[in-house]
């Protein structure tokens, strides 16, 4: 699996299209693992383009703070998980929660 976090200012971005770059996590879910990690800038912000751009980078989990819901069904349509609520800095951390069903989310942090 390939998840994805969105981030700004070394945290998890709490409007999802409009965040830096993306962290990319390759996980071994049965063995609860991370096994790669890698960093790309944001291709930028515009409907419809960040929904492909990480179907295309291979992503099947995003993990953010906050995403439109136009974002979310997008992401259904391409069958990645979504995420949203969650914030921190220690991505790592974040993965490893979720895999151990103890990551804390909340509401969707995006005001749209």
């Amino acid at each position: 699996m390939r998840y994805a976090i969105p981030m700004s200012r070394g945290s998890i971005a709490t409007h999802f299209g409009h965040c830096e770059q993306f962290a990319f996590f390759d996980v071994d879910e049965e063995k609860k693992e991370i096994t790669g990690k890698e960093f790309a800038p944001s291709p930028g912000h515009e409907p419809g383009l960040l929904p492909q751009w990480l179907a295309e980078q291979g992503a099947s989990v995003i993990i953010a703070g906050g995403m439109g819901s136009r974002a979310q069904d997008l992401f259904k349509q391409n069958r990645i998980q979504v995420i949203i609520g969650a914030s921190g800095s220690n991505l790592e951390q974040v993965i490893m929660s979720h895999l151990n069903d103890t990551l804390v989310s909340g509401e969707n942090i995006c005001d749209h």
